[in-house]
């Protein structure tokens, strides 16, 4: 294929990335040919799995665009799974026998549930889509006990969901507090606290199998104690799903590798979302496996296949919610550095993260958007911040961003 811009793209996966990109190629002005295939059909969102949705809302609302926009933006979706690529003639050859074919081809394929290694595996539900919450929803309710082995986000969350709706859960990790590196110890320590105070019992240990117990499940543990279950939900992270790209001969490194504009190391395939790892320079980054990221890697993606330059990076940025709360956390919060506490563990708490060099690596708060999007653009402009006033609930961190005189 030449440099010049192509008439055609098939998108292999259809969640935020997938969809994103075709948006942001219609919004660049690209004419041609936008293929859009993933065996769930329409894209849909994937955040409310774990808390409306499972808890029987969401509804509708997980779609990520009204049916009429793919019309209106000539968008085709094909509710089938790829099962082969060659990338010379662009070709994805698919489950039900039938072949696509565009002159580019953008792999946005996600992950799959980690699997734990033990015999018992094959006895847990995971969550990675809508039919999976599906399942795990008719086993939820009063009279119900679920254990869920992981208490990072999705783990987290479920059980938040399960318990406001009379379930019974047990939330069981090694680590004693889950998602330290992701927003700080201090943090991490009062949205872990809030298991206890919803009636989630958390047990710090290490699952090594699960096996049948009657009628019922049981949870074996390494100190050879065991807890009950109905069910047992397994949410231990994801593995990207590389399988096509491998199969291509593309280069995979856990992720498929590109470049900032998510080219892979064929010309004509590209590759954005959670299953990607991108190389800057002799870097090769770690993969981000949060919404955000995965949008704006589809974006940058569809910009790179137009010949054109990505957005600049932005800060990173997720969210959860639970029990009623919102966290949400921006930048680094295992960098290097101090942290400096603003207010109390609760509502409108934040903890920041100070580099050496005084500049502002990281923010995490608790329902306080105003201070988490200020402190967002405070990291992006890297300029040293002032700890005490970043401590005083009475300075509008707002403030900070403008120039001194």
């Amino acid at each position: 294929m030449s440099d010049a811009e192509p008439r055609s793209v098939a998108v292999i996966g259809a969640g935020p990335a997938g969809f994103s990109a075709a948006a942001e190629l219609r919004r660049r002005g690209f004419g041609g040919r936008i293929q859009l295939l993933d065996p769930a059909g329409t894209p849909y969102d994937r955040p409310p799995l774990s808390k409306a949705y499972l808890a029987g809302g969401a509804g509708e609302s997980l779609a990520l665009a009204e049916e009429s926009w793919y019309e209106s933006n000539s968008v085709e979706v094909t509710a089938e799974a790829a099962v082969r690529i060659d990338p010379d003639s662009g070709t994805a050859v698919l489950a039900g026998g039938g072949e696509i074919q565009a002159d580019v081809l953008l792999l946005a394929t996600g992950g799959t549930a980690r699997e734990l290694p033990f015999p018992g595996a094959g006895l847990l539900h995971t969550l990675r889509s809508r039919s999976d919450a599906d399942a795990l929803r008719g086993r939820l309710g009063a009279g119900k006990r679920l254990v869920i082995i992981g208490a990072g986000l999705i783990g987290a969350e479920v059980a938040a969901t399960a318990a406001a709706g009379g379930t019974a859960v047990v939330l069981i990790d090694p680590v004693p507090v889950p998602l330290v590196p992701a927003v700080g110890p201090e943090l991490a320590a009062y949205l872990h606290s809030l298991h206890a105070r919803s009636g989630v019992e958390p047990v710090t240990a290490l699952p090594v199998d699960v096996v049948a117990d009657g009628g019922a499940l049981a949870v074996l543990l390494e100190d050879g104690s065991s807890v009950r279950a109905d069910t047992v939900l397994a949410a231990v992270g994801m593995v990207p799903d590389t399988g096509l790209a491998e199969a291509a001969g593309l280069e995979v490194d856990d992720g498929i590798v590109v470049n900032r504009a998510g080219r892979t190391s064929h010309p004509r395939v590209f590759a954005a979302g959670d299953a990607v790892r991108r190389r800057t320079g002799d870097v090769l980054e770690r993969r981000s496996e949060h919404w955000d990221a995965a949008v704006r890697s589809g974006q940058a993606a569809a910009a790179g296949i137009l010949g054109q330059e990505p957005a600049e990076d932005a800060v990173p940025w997720f969210w959860t919610d639970r029990y009623g709360v919102h966290a949400e956390a921006v930048g680094a919060m295992s960098a290097d550095g101090s942290s400096v506490e603003r207010g109390k563990p609760g509502p409108g708490y934040v903890v920041f993260r100070i580099a050496p060099n005084g500049t502002l690596a990281g923010a995490a708060g608790v329902d306080a958007g105003n201070s988490l999007r200020a402190a967002r653009r405070l990291i992006a402009l890297g300029k040293p911040v002032d700890a005490a006033a970043l401590a005083d609930p009475a300075v509008d961190l707002r403030r900070l961003l403008r120039p001194r005189p």
